[in-house]
């Protein structure tokens, strides 16, 4: 139930064969990203059980769920624009029905990040979940 983007970017991995070559692209996504308005960098919109400081910022719209986002960390800038092109475009309630892991599975994430960036993903996936919960 993968989105085109999110596809694209499993495309680019299984074209990339060594790992620093696709953490690269992780980090090249991220940067691609407009950062984070400063004035959303706040309490409310911070992901909590992440390393590194971490900002989420959704937006629903006509039923579809948006979310923009940004970190301090590059690699974790990086995760939350693989975050987005797996969520940002989807109906709210299909949000629900993502198999996150799954789907992050097929990148290898969870092989080369850090027990840290793991836990730090998983909040990010939790935020994510709670706020289309809330507006279902």
């Amino acid at each position: 139930m993968a989105t085109p983007a999110f596809e694209e970017i499993v495309e680019d991995f299984e074209f990339l064969e060594d790992w620093e070559d696709r953490y690269r692209h992780v980090i090249e996504q991220g940067k691609a990203m407009e950062p984070l308005d400063d004035a959303f960098k706040v309490p409310s919109t911070k992901v909590d059980g992440c390393a590194s400081q971490v900002w989420l910022q959704p937006m629903i719209e006509d039923g579809t769920f948006h979310f923009d986002g940004d970190s301090d960390a590059l690699i974790v800038r990086g995760l939350i624009a693989v975050l987005r092109s797996l969520y940002n475009g989807l109906p709210v309630a299909e949000v629900m029905k993502v198999d996150a892991g799954g789907e992050l599975a097929r990148l290898g994430l969870h092989d080369h990040l850090s027990a840290q960036r793991s836990n730090g993903l998983r909040s990010m996936i939790e935020r994510i979940r709670e706020v289309a919960q809330q507006n279902l």
